[in-house]
């Protein structure tokens, strides 16, 4: 029998990072097996060219993707891979990767990294973590609580569960919420962090960091914080760059992280950086995209050579100003139609302009970053260029709702 060297992947958006994947994981000549528990993707087979098989499975019961994975290796595939990079399917990934295959990435750093809980507790005393406390469920509310604070379900992805209470009757309202939601879990309670936010992205190879880039988010707030612009510095100001260097190598360490890809969000406040999150993947959305147009390689690529045991190549092939914008609605309504992309294709200095929705689909202001529709990625001379060509560029789409 021939065996073809195959990766398994565990979910998948329609585009963005993830979606890239695949795309990468075809050029690089391997077999792509896709396990979806979104029945859609199966309608929809063939917007997936680039997945040559697509198995409805329970992405939640590992037992049955046990069985699918030995079926696979009786049909002359040598699978080389199990990946994810979609929350929260990271550490599945890892762990039947454990049992399958030689796995190059730590299950054991995934797994606490994809837990907040557990992340903030193993870094309590990091200068860098934020003062924060535990509510067990039916745990009373202590009553000396300064305000502004930020309430979050631990197991939360993205911003959806991420919510600010300026006062005791807000907090009340997101506690009650949050426990509806999730009676059985713990609620987190952080100090609010004023400050510009920045993404990182990063890659560790052979226990070595390299920050791949450092990304300004603009962050607009309605019912919670959406972030809607995204600038690639790829020259960062030097305190900037060491004090992230730092932060990152301190993480490294911490989760004994030998190989793998990772994101940080930091805020920089008065008392210095401090850290908000962790993920074990690269940043969903127009992120690679964005990193190829910056700096001329997908990293999405490169961290699949690495999870294959390769070297991976991340040296920038260029380095250029690319800005970000995602495009939201202010208001409730159906998609009847989409107007302005061809315009915003054409204008100056577009690299990429990408629209998520289709007709007949209910459009809302955003509760979670699934709420923005399109996005613009731009270049320039200068970051503020870029931002401007890609906030031009971005004006010109409108949703036309009917309500």
């Amino acid at each position: 029998m021939i065996y073809l060297k195959a990766i398994v992947f565990i979910g998948t958006n329609k585009s963005g990072s993830s979606r890239e994947a695949t795309r990468a994981a075809e050029k690089l000549g391997y077999f792509t097996v896709l396990f979806t528990n979104n029945e859609k993707q199966l309608q929809q087979r063939r917007a997936y060219p680039d997945i040559h098989k697509m198995i409805l499975i329970d992405t939640l019961n590992i037992e049955r993707m046990k069985e699918e994975i030995d079926k696979l290796g009786k049909t002359g595939l040598e699978i080389k891979s199990i990946v994810s990079f979609v929350d929260p399917f990271v550490h599945v990934a890892s762990m039947l990767c454990d049992e399958f295959c030689h796995n190059y990435a730590s299950s054991t750093a995934i797994e606490m990294m994809e837990d907040k809980e557990k992340t903030r507790n193993f870094l309590k005393d990091q200068p860098y973590s934020p003062k924060f406390s535990l509510l067990k469920p039916q745990e009373p509310i202590a009553k000396n609580l300064t305000f502004p604070l930020i309430v979050k379900s631990p197991k939360s992805t993205g911003s959806k569960d991420v919510l600010l209470a300026t006062n005791a009757e807000q907090f009340n309202d997101h506690l009650k919420a949050l426990r509806s939601k999730n009676p059985y879990e713990s609620i987190m309670i952080e100090e609010y962090l004023d400050g510009p936010q920045y993404l990182v992205e990063a890659v560790v190879y052979q226990r070595q960091p390299h920050v791949i880039g450092i990304i300004e988010q603009e962050i607009t707030q309605g019912k919670r914080f959406i972030i809607t612009g995204y600038g690639v510095l790829v020259k960062a100001p030097s305190d900037i760059q060491s004090g992230i260097e730092e932060i990152l190598h301190s993480i490294v360490k911490a989760f004994d992280i030998e190989n793998g890809a990772l994101h940080l969000e930091l805020r920089l406040t008065q008392n210095g950086w401090k850290l908000i999150e962790i993920n074990p993947r690269i940043s969903g959305g127009a992120m690679n995209n964005m990193l190829q147009a910056a700096l001329g390689f997908s990293l999405v690529e490169e961290t699949l050579k690495l999870l294959l045991g390769e070297q991976p190549n991340l040296e920038p092939r260029h380095k250029k100003f690319v800005y970000t914008k995602y495009v939201i609605v202010e208001s409730k309504g159906i998609l009847e139609k989409v107007i302005g992309k061809a315009r915003a294709t054409r204008s100056t200095g577009v690299v990429e302009v990408y629209v998520k929705p289709r007709k007949g689909t209910l459009l809302m202001p955003p509760l979670s970053m699934g709420h923005r529709y399109a996005y613009v990625i731009a270049e320039g001379s200068t970051l503020r260029e870029a931002r401007n060509h890609a906030t031009n560029a971005a004006k010109e789409i409108k949703f036309i709702l009917r309500v």
